[in-house]
């Protein structure tokens, strides 16, 4: 063989342990009794050493040397040999004592978390908090050392290649310039028109489900490739011939879990659509989680909230819940799914304030990777934070700093990702409306085929041959900006 396809057998072997590693993380999140917690860290941990020890295997460095002495003329083998090299030096910039105890601290944290969300007890979980940040520093440090870069930006690179402080200062900043009045006028229009009202429950777990799968089928979701099951906290994973959706039910409300359903589908679509020549491979994959997220939000928020959508699926959620009467007509359900409201919880918010839960972790977790703020601080600098941002004080810590998984699980830099992927969902779905004008209308015969088959021929099958500006500027003409968000916010709620 020759060095690069030496090359490819050594990461084809390193995806298929990273699968594993997701899959058993799935089933963590879904099926595992807590019973089971301490061999679940031994065993992500074995796999995380393995896979570490093969990256950092001073074979591969001279693999990669020799390849790029001659980079190759395809431009997915080059593309694929760039993101080689990303893998490489973040790998190799820890040692595998720091892998190892970051996987276990994280792990361990996570359990806690979920015990202390429930119980309201962020003293609990701190010191696995406090554990996963230390941790979570070092290898920042270390990250930040071999890519020429600050901490955080090295942390933000293992899910936005590429991306800046200094692009998402500025992004945000024309965010934060545009929001605030947008949001009083947003409200005052709504009280105008009157604010949509939620039928008369319960609505029974089993029947939402029934209705979720069949909008998944209807979007384009194959369940002979994936599955629909129940977590704390809702999200997309396994692999892309084995997606797994969760969600969770609140038998008074099917709304929340039935967009939430959309959304991880969306995912799911992204996922599913990649390009299966290059599965194994590190060009095949997403290219990072603003472009994932703007899949999401793509058929969440641009889609599936659209009044188009509505006059679609209203009848099918009216026949679900044997519903009567005006609330179960299209208007008041899209007037209950585009209603704006402060509110403490991130993924229950509208279009309009969630940029302001995004912005606050932003700011919080650049500060606590800088040091600048204790821990121990948190609950409170989140709460003076919302109330600073959305002028709302969460009355609680499950409300506030306890209700994402994201720092508990190790997952620091990921944050900004959500608020680019909404600004690059409106991008794409403004492209898309574009070059194929029957988009909405076959929407509102609840057909995705013309939206997700523009998204295949696009991004989709792109896999991260590109960065995501070079992505967004094939598909849409323009590098991702906050120009297509803001329209889109003021075409619906202005």
């Amino acid at each position: 063989m020759s060095a690069y396809e030496e090359l490819e057998a050594r990461f084809k072997r390193m995806a298929a342990l990273g699968e594993a590693s997701g899959m058993l993380r799935w089933d963590m999140s879904v099926l595992m009794p807590p019973g089971g917690a301490a061999a679940r860290v031994e065993q992500l941990s074995a796999l995380q050493l393995t896979t570490h020890g093969l990256k950092t295997d001073p074979r591969l460095a001279e693999l990669l040397d020799a390849a790029e002495s001659e980079t190759p003329d395809d431009i997915w083998r080059a593309a694929n040999l760039r993101e080689m090299r990303r893998s490489w030096v973040h790998a190799n910039a820890v040692d595998a004592d720091l892998v190892d105890a970051t996987t276990r601290a994280c792990s361990t944290c996570e359990m806690t978390w979920r015990e202390a969300r429930a119980e309201n007890d962020f003293a609990r979980v701190l010191p696995h908090l406090e554990d996963v940040l230390n941790l979570t520093r070092q290898a920042a440090a270390a990250k930040a050392a071999a890519l020429g870069r600050s901490p955080y930006e090295a942390l933000l690179d293992q899910y936005e290649p590429d991306a800046s402080t200094v692009q998402i200062d500025a992004l945000f900043g024309e965010l934060s310039a545009f929001l605030p009045d947008f949001l009083e006028n947003a409200l005052t229009r709504q009280s105008e028109r009157g604010v949509g009202e939620l039928p008369t429950g319960p609505f029974p777990a089993s029947k939402q489900r029934g209705l979720a799968e069949r909008l998944m089928r209807e979007l384009g979701f194959e369940f002979n490739a994936g599955r629909l099951d129940v977590s704390l906290h809702p999200f997309c994973g396994g692999v892309p011939g084995d997606v797994r959706i969760t969600t969770r039910y609140t038998e008074d409300d099917f709304t929340q879990s039935l967009m939430g359903v959309l959304h991880e589908t969306g995912h799911a679509l992204y996922e599913m659509g990649l390009p299966d020549d290059w599965r194994y491979q590190p060009v095949g994959q997403a290219r990072g989680m603003a472009l994932h997220e703007s899949q999401s939000l793509l058929i969440e928020m641009q889609a599936c909230r659209s009044r188009e959508y509505l006059e679609f699926a209203a009848p099918l959620m009216r026949e679900t819940f044997d519903g009567a009467g005006a609330l179960w007509d299209a208007d008041n359900l899209y007037r209950l799914y585009t209603r704006v409201e402060r509110g403490c919880v991130r993924v229950d918010a509208d279009e309009v304030t969630y940029p302001a839960h995004v912005i606050l972790r932003y700011r919080l977790e650049r500060a606590l990777i800088a040091g600048d703020m204790k821990l121990v601080d948190l609950p409170g600098a989140w709460n003076e934070g919302m109330e600073e941002l959305l002028g709302i004080r969460p009355s609680e810590d499950r409300l506030g700093c306890l209700q994402d998984i994201h720092w508990y699980d190790g997952a620091w830099g990921y944050f900004p990702t959500y608020t680019m992927g909404a600004m690059a969902a409106a991008q794409l779905f403004a492209a898309a409306k574009a070059a194929r004008p029957e988009i909405p209308e076959r929407i509102s015969n609840g057909d995705f085929s013309p939206l997700v088959g523009w998204m295949r021929e696009n991004l989709h099958n792109k896999g991260s041959s590109g960065s995501t500006d070079e992505l967004m500027q094939g598909a849409t003409g323009k590098p991702l900006g906050a120009e297509a968000f803001k329209g889109h916010l003021q075409a619906r709620y202005g």
